[in-house]
């Protein structure tokens, strides 16, 4: 009988956990640097950018041109190919470096790619850790509400039967029954922001199973405690340094000069060199003849292109000016966020928490005893409902104000 229990208790466990996967964040790093199907696929954006490079290597093809004699009206006959027939090759020079600025401009495009590939890294991974540790606080928040739930539940069933009796009034009943339904519409709320969070990790993972965070009690508390090296000013100063969204921007001027200096060397006419060897219509018979072809700069064939590559130049220095203030005032309010979520936290000291766990447990005790008043149960209820999640929220918005400090800065500023 008791290997029948174990067994059901074995297959039931099984089957509750099935579709789960306990993962720590460092887990969900790995599986999402693995599996991230939108990350996986920018990859291809710096494969493209090396084959535009190739490309931009390669000459065009030498030409071969012949001809035959069709018809010989000397002889009168038709296709005298033994008498009269000619062959040239001709191969297009680039001039004014041509070649070497499309390299260069190539290359410049593949530092973009990589840089994007930057930012959008970092943007993924910070959805991530932001998406974990909502997930952390969102079940600390399901736990809570769902051990207060029990208890109203049982607690309301009793005063059911006592108020079907007589034995008490119905406005008690109801007063009861009120923060049952607060404490359901609490938990539907958290447990669809739960299902959203989860659906948005899945997609993070690239992982099908659910999964469950595991952030030891002890790392939580580092986390918590942990501060920003340096002030304001270093940290604006490590972000200018570091903000792949911010150095594209930069890195743009440099790219656009590239493409200016190419447009101009584009106005530089190209150089057709070839051979010849005609066999009787020339001068001579047999004779192999060099072939020398350059267009007539009459006028700047790529003008156009190349004051529009000046005004992109123009444009990116702006856009570069207007990137520098605008990282730095984000910096300056994701600092200032994070601080206020920080100091609005750590006013409440450990004891705090403790004695609001103590009075619970007593209020919890003394209203089954009869030395609380049920007015006074239900005010103590509605109050700790609302502490206990302010809480949750005050640490989960602590660590996701420093994760948008840390996306802004890229670089390990938290000791």
């Amino acid at each position: 009988m008791n290997k029948i229990t174990t067994l059901v208790l074995s297959v039931s466990a099984f089957v509750c956990l099935s579709g789960q996967q306990q993962m720590s964040l460092q887990d969900c790093e790995l599986a999402f640097q693995k599996n991230n199907l939108q990350l996986l696929a920018a990859q291809y954006n710096i494969s493209m950018a090396d084959a535009e490079i190739m490309q931009a290597k390669i000459w065009e093809l030498p030409q071969i041109e012949g001809y035959v004699n069709a018809i010989n009206p000397q002889d009168k006959r038709v296709l005298d190919v033994g008498r009269a027939k000619g062959l040239e090759i001709t191969q297009l020079i680039y001039l004014g470096g041509k070649k070497k600025n499309e390299i260069q401009f190539a290359k410049s495009n593949k530092e973009l790619s990589q840089l994007q590939f930057n930012q959008l890294l970092v943007e993924l991974r910070s959805q991530l850790r932001e998406t974990y540790y909502n997930l952390i606080y969102e079940q600390k928040k399901q736990i809570s509400i769902d051990a207060q739930l029990k208890y109203m539940n049982e607690l309301l069933m009793a005063y059911k039967v006592q108020t079907d009796k007589g034995n008490i009034s119905l406005k008690d009943y109801v007063r009861l029954q009120s923060i049952v339904i607060q404490l359901n519409n609490d938990k539907i709320e958290i447990n669809n922001n739960i299902l959203a969070l989860q659906q948005n990790m899945k997609v993070l993972t690239g992982n099908q199973e659910k999964v469950i965070p595991n952030l030891p009690k002890t790392e939580e508390n580092e986390i918590l405690i942990s501060q920003p090296f340096g002030d304001l000013e270093v940290l604006q100063q490590k972000a200018l340094q570091n903000n792949a969204d911010y150095l594209y921007n930069l890195k743009l001027i440099d790219n656009s000069k590239l493409y200016a200096q190419w447009q101009k060397s584009l106005n530089t006419p190209d150089l057709n060199l070839g051979a010849e060897y005609d066999q009787a219509s020339g001068t001579f018979n047999n004779e192999v003849n060099l072939k020398i072809g350059i267009p007539i700069p009459l006028w700047k064939v790529n003008k156009g292109n190349v004051e529009k590559a000046k005004y992109a130049i123009q444009q990116n220095e702006k856009n570069s000016e207007y990137q520098k203030l605008n990282l730095e005032t984000q910096v300056e309010s994701a600092y200032q966020t994070w601080k206020n979520h920080y100091d609005q936290y750590f006013e409440l000291k450990p004891v705090d928490l403790e004695n609001l766990e103590t009075v619970y447990n007593g209020i919890l005790k003394n209203f089954r005893s009869g030395n609380v008043s049920l007015i006074d149960f239900t005010d103590f209820m509605e109050s700790y409902r609302q502490t206990v999640l302010q809480v949750y929220e005050m640490k989960k918005q602590i660590m996701i104000s420093a994760e948008q400090l840390n996306l802004l800065v890229q670089t390990k500023i938290f000791y």
